[in-house]
């Protein structure tokens, strides 16, 4: 049987050059496919795939990031100027936030709460 060994969200874009520099806000490493149109960002061993989409096929696209403190994170994206949905303690066990990039793409973040261990 074969092994998955990692994933990228691809997340639709209507301007590569904003993306990229959103994602770069938020820590992330960016470049940019040498053949137009594409791009990526990647952090701690993540990566998130960018593409420009023509604005009538375009559909936002999600992705959740297992962070070990969400409070932490938000602060850093916050402090970066990014706007931050304020992490919220929910009823499946995680401390929850997120962002929403000028696309409409989500992330979502969050980490155990406290108390709570990771499953």
């Amino acid at each position: 049987m074969a092994t998955a060994r990692r994933i990228a969200p691809i997340f639709p874009v209507r301007d590569l050059d904003a993306a990229l520099a959103f994602y770069q806000r938020l820590g992330f490493s960016v470049r940019p496919y040498s053949g137009g149109g594409y791009g990526f960002a990647s952090r701690d061993g993540l990566e998130l795939h960018l593409g420009v989409v023509p604005a009538d096929e375009r559909r936002s696209g999600a992705a959740y990031l297992f962070v070990d403190d969400s409070d932490a994170m938000a602060a850093a994206w916050r402090a970066s100027g990014v706007e931050v949905h304020t992490p919220q303690d929910t009823e499946w066990g995680q401390h929850e936030g997120a962002v929403v990039d000028p696309d409409g793409n989500v992330i979502r973040f969050g980490s155990p709460m406290r108390g709570e261990t990771e499953s």
